[in-house]
Order: structure tokens, then C-alpha cells, then sequence
């Protein structure tokens, strides 16, 4: 939801699978995790990028990581965000990775240390949206889900809270959403809403700021 200089608010319904990233499931042609859409360092596994990431920020202390993203379906994938939860050997998680995507195909990693409740502060360092600029920062909850999914994504700055962004769901039949996939490719129809959402910003006035291009691409930040 947006509140400032337009109000605006907007949602729909996407598939996301809640996978162990040592143990990614595969269903040819529906559901197919590559590395290569997710993070940047160089890794033939998607495990090997994320201890990259750590490794690059520090951190040394990786146990078992859960993540929550978006599979490759016919051949399309669009994660707009991927959130990574990295445990320690006790189980308890220690980092949460934040990876979000912008429809120019540019990519930015989030490391943050969330407390008890899965909250953490990080500055913005990527635009994902034209209509917004990269001050502020942001205020993250993302505890790491057991049968229902709750996060929620503020962006601080001068005007206030003026933008939310939430994420809520409960567990369901993989082979169901396997199934939906076929008639639906959620991660196209994703896509395209955002790009629809931000059309309609546009003919109400909203200014464009600037112009977004691929000198943001393979950034991995630090809170």
C-alpha cells in the first residue's frame, strides 16, 4: 500500500514454495529451481550461492537454510522477492536473505540479523520501483513460517511510513499447486500485475524518478 504523494493499494494471490535449498523439489516442466535465478555469486547450487553470500558479508555460521521463492514454470520465473532463513547448528535462525527482483531484471541481496521476532532494519539500496528513489530504509518482519506465512515490509523515510508491503498465506498441497501451474503460470501473472499496477500510477500523475538500468545488477548488501 501506498500512501504518499498517491494512495494506492492493490492484491492478489501467487504461488510461493517453502523448500529446504539442499533438498529442492523438481516437477518437469512445472516446477524446476536453477540456480542461476537466484543470487549472484557464481555456484552450480543454489546452497553454494547463499554460503557465498554469507561468506562475502562474514558470516560463517551456516547450518540448515529454508527459503521462500518462486519456481521456474514453462520455462518463466519471476521472484519479486526471495527470502532466505540460515540457521545455526542450535536451528536457530541467524540471517534472513532478502533477494528482490525489479521487472528490469536487475537483482539485489538484503543481509540482515533479525531479532526474536524475525524483525530487522536495513537501508534501501535498490529501486524497484521507478516511482521511488532509494532513501529511507527499511523495517522488516519475517519470521520463518510454519504452516501460515506473515511478512510485512515498511519503507521508512522524511514522509513517514509511506509505503507497505505484506505477504500472508498458509501451507498447501504441493502437488495442488503443481496442478495450478499448469492452467496459471503465477509467476507470469506476477509480472504482469506489477507492471499494470505501476501503468495505472503513471496515468494518475505519479513522476517517473530517473530511470532504472542494469548497472544495479548482482549487488549483495549488508544491514
Amino acid at each position: 500500500m501506498r500512501t504518499e504523494p498517491l494512495t494506492h493499494a492493490f492484491q492478489y494471490n501467487s504461488v510461493s514454495w517453502y523448500v529446504d535449498i539442499d533438498e529442492l523439489p523438481h516437477i518437469p516442466v512445472l516446477a524446476r529451481f536453477r540456480a542461476e535465478d537466484h543470487l549472484a555469486p557464481p555456484g552450480k547450487t543454489v546452497r553454494q550461492r547463499v554460503d557465498a553470500v554469507l561468506s562475502d558479508n562474514g558470516i560463517r555460521d551456516t547450518g540448515r537454510i529454508t527459503a521462500l521463492l518462486a519456481p521456474r514454470s514453462f520455462g518463466y520465473v519471476f521472484n519479486p522477492l526471495s527470502i532466505f532463513w540460515c540457521h545455526d547448528d542450535s536451528e536457530t535462525v541467524t540471517h534472513i536473505l532478502l533477494e528482490v527482483h525489479n521487472t528490469e531484471g536487475d537483482r539485489y541481496c538484503y543481509v540482515t540479523a533479525p531479532d526474536e521476532r524475525g524483525y530487522a532494519e536495513v537501508d534501501k539500496r535498490f529501486r524497484v520501483s521507478p516511482f521511488n528513489d532509494v532513501s529511507g530504509y527499511y523495517g522488516v518482519t519475517a519470521p520463518e513460517p510454519a504452516h501460515n506465512l506473515s511478512v510485512r515490509i515498511v519503507l521508512h523515510d522524511g514522509r513517514g511510513d509511506f509505503f507497505v508491503a505484506t505477504m500472508t498465506g498458509a501451507a498447501a498441497d504441493t502437488h495442488l499447486s503443481a496442478v495450478w501451474s499448469v492452467f496459471c503460470n503465477p509467476a507470469l501473472a506476477t509480472s504482469i500485475r506489477i507492471r499494470w499496477q505501476g501503468l495505472g500510477l503513471w496515468f494518475r500523475g505519479l513522476p517517473v524518478i530517473g530511470t532504472m538500468n542494469s548497472r544495479t545488477r548482482w549487488k549483495t548488501g549488508t544491514s
